[in-house]
């Protein structure tokens, strides 16, 4: 397709997607067969634009890891079908990799990302076995490993591209790759609790909720539908994996911690959990909704460390009371990532910002943090102290490993969910240098311009520009550590209250020029170690701060930060050292032993590590008094 041609395509989609609701429509909003509608609704990426060191990480992932990536070399398991083996989950990579790529091709509609997800979807196609399947095995060892994992994620970038494209004959193609799985599992058939790799006890084939229910939006096949159910009841039933059934509804119901159900695979669950959102969406059936919502709130009370992720050796274990531990493999990318994947679903039915502010934690600091400075590389695993170390390659052949490919994916939702819409207002929850353009009911078009340095200070102006006066509300996340935060509008008086953890609307006719200027509490906040050690942690509006080794060691012995009233520290913004790659680097008031006064250096934990050797050694929990020797922050260290 020519570039002309292209274009012409790109607008005639953008303008089917308007159906005279509040947004343009995508797969998240899709109304066919659904029958709850999400609180709030994303704007379409491409109405989206991210500024600042956010949105260039983004650019820099997009260009140098996502658009880089070798199509040949995912494709061709699926030609060659030479996995047999529990070892084996090449299957997973295309479909990772293409819901990442479909992302920024929304993101940054341009003709050479779109040139891309084409030809990988065409290729991915010419694989396809007459009976459907598509994947990586011979018929001999389908069902095996991790096949219908593969088979899951297949399934959900082909309809990401359907999505993009609204192409029937990749629709066609994805009913057919499921209808091979409905033909080998089911009622009278192999137990999808029961089939695939042992160790997780049906979590990974039964994740295959997911892309089930959202193709039965999109073809309203009732069979999709019957499948669905069918996991799902799967799960209440004892398997030759399970004796009690996995129980993942039950066992959530019941407030029953992660750590504890049959399973507690960490990435896996949280995906089934994706699927039970979907679900829910097309049931109505408020215990689905219960269960996750029960298990969300079980992982940010027990789960999660300080920087927005958890998990050692990628399984749930009661991990926020042990983040001083020397915890093998904290905090699996891919568990990032499904977590802020669910609490998206999450903040899209119920609308609380909570999940934003969850969100927001997780995306600035564990996200990043795992991302190399150029957007090239993650990390496989994340700690809280030593070094940082790049993903090792899974498989030689493909040359990635799952993580590398699943970073992107929650990197490059960070546009649906910045700015959303409501049934009556605009939503912003994201604040940093951006600007959004919405579509209102009566077609009315608003664009917002965030002109900020946000997360770096907390003063956020925004702009307001409806193409005619209109009036409708505007909310704004008010983040759940701001506990000082001033609003005005059109530079008039403060409002009165502006509680945190929750939406500030305001309501108004806007009229173009119009201006909101938030100021949000960006004083240093000192957290105690939930274990109840000695060590603390600091933070500074949504970033965790972590000492580094680049920045040099403090004068003086036996220091402790020097705490103010309410747990907050002062905090002086410094000037990283010449060359490196440190965001934002502040000094930290301490006391040493014989009371004289002295500094610590910290930089954003996303920064910390980031040589991904020694020489950037780096510690987030700080005992007190400060212990920064080697043998102290030897958790990831080499």
């Amino acid at each position: 397709m020519d570039a002309t041609a292209w274009i012409c395509s790109r607008r005639s989609f953008l303008a089917g997607l308007i159906t005279g609701g509040i947004i343009a429509m995508t797969d998240e909003n899709a109304s066919a067969g659904a029958s709850v509608a999400d609180v709030l609704q994303p704007v379409h990426p491409s109405d989206v634009r991210l500024g600042g060191h956010l949105g260039r990480m983004m650019d820099l992932d997009i260009r140098n890891r996502v658009m880089a990536q070798d199509i040949e070399k995912v494709i061709q398991p699926f030609r060659d079908q030479t996995e047999i083996g529990d070892g084996d989950w090449r299957c997973e990579y295309w479909g990772k990799w293409f819901t990442s790529a479909v992302l920024a091709a929304e993101y940054r509609p341009t003709i050479h990302n779109r040139q891309i997800v084409d030809r990988a979807v065409h290729e991915l196609l010419a694989t396809q076995n007459p009976d459907g399947y598509i994947g990586t095995r011979k018929k001999e060892y389908r069902l095996l490993g991790w096949d219908v994992w593969g088979r899951k994620y297949v399934l959900l970038g082909l309809l990401a591209y359907y999505d993009l494209t609204k192409d029937a004959r990749v629709l066609a193609a994805a009913r057919r790759h499921a209808d091979t799985l409905l033909a080998e599992c089911g009622p009278g058939k192999a137990n999808i609790a029961e089939v695939g790799y042992a160790g997780w006890k049906g979590l990974p084939p039964s994740s295959v909720l997911e892309p089930m229910v959202l193709l039965y939006r999109r073809t309203r096949d009732p069979r999709y539908l019957a499948f669905s159910r069918y996991i799902v009841g799967q799960w209440s039933k004892p398997s030759k994996l399970s004796p009690n059934g996995l129980r993942l509804v039950e066992q959530a119901l019941a407030h029953v911690p992660v750590r504890e159900i049959d399973a507690p695979k960490s990435y896996e669950m949280m995906s089934c959990y994706e699927g039970l959102c979907e679900l829910y969406r097309v049931t109505g059936d408020p215990s689905y909704l219960k269960a996750v919502k029960n298990v969300a709130a079980n992982i940010i009370q027990d789960e999660l460390f300080v920087v927005g992720s958890g998990s050692s050796r990628e399984i749930w274990f009661g991990g926020r009371t042990k983040q001083l531990e020397d915890n093998p493999d904290p905090m699996e990318t891919c568990v990032t990532v499904t977590w802020m994947k669910l609490c998206y679903q999450l903040l899209r039915l119920t609308g609380d910002p909570r999940y934003a502010d969850q969100m927001e934690t997780s995306l600035y600091n564990a996200l990043l943090g795992a991302l190399k400075p150029d957007g090239s590389w993650w990390c496989y695993y994340t700690p809280l102290q030593g070094t940082k170390r790049p993903s090792h390659v899974q498989h030689a052949d493909v040359g990635l490993s799952c993580c590398v490919t699943n970073g992107p994916r929650a990197l490059l939702l960070t546009p649906k969910w910045a700015v959303m819409t409501s049934r009556d207002a605009l939503v912003v929850n994201l604040f940093g240098p951006m600007t959004a353009t919405v579509t209102l009911p009566s077609g009315n078009r608003v664009t917002l311009a965030l002109k900020t340095r946000y997360p770096e200070d907390g003063r956020v102006r925004i702009t307001v520009a409806p193409d005619r006066p209109e009036a409708f509300t505007l909310r704004l996340r008010i983040p759940a550590w701001s506990e000082r935060t001033t609003l005005r509008v059109n530079g008039g008086k403060p409002r009165a209250e502006v509680p945190p953890g929750a939406y500030a609307p305001i309501t108004r006719t806007w009229t173009k020029g119009d201006t909101v200027l938030l100021e949000l509490d960006m004083r240093g906040r000192v957290l105690k170690d939930p274990a109840g050690s000695s060590a603390v942690a600091v933070m500074r509006g949504p970033i965790v701060l972590a000492w580094d080794a680049r920045l040099g060691l403090p004068s003086g012995e036996g220091l402790t930060l020097r705490e103010e009233a309410g747990n907050h520290i002062s905090l002086q913004a410094l000037k990283p050292p010449a060359g490196e790659d440190i965001w934002m680097a502040f000094a930290a008031p301490c006391t040493t032993k014989d009371g004289q006064s002295a500094e610590l250096p910290l930089c954003d934990y996303a920064s910390a590590g980031d040589t991904w050797d020694a020489r950037s050694r780096f510690k987030v929990w700080l005992e007190q008094p400060l212990n920064l020797a080697p043998e102290g922050a030897s958790q990831g260290a080499p």
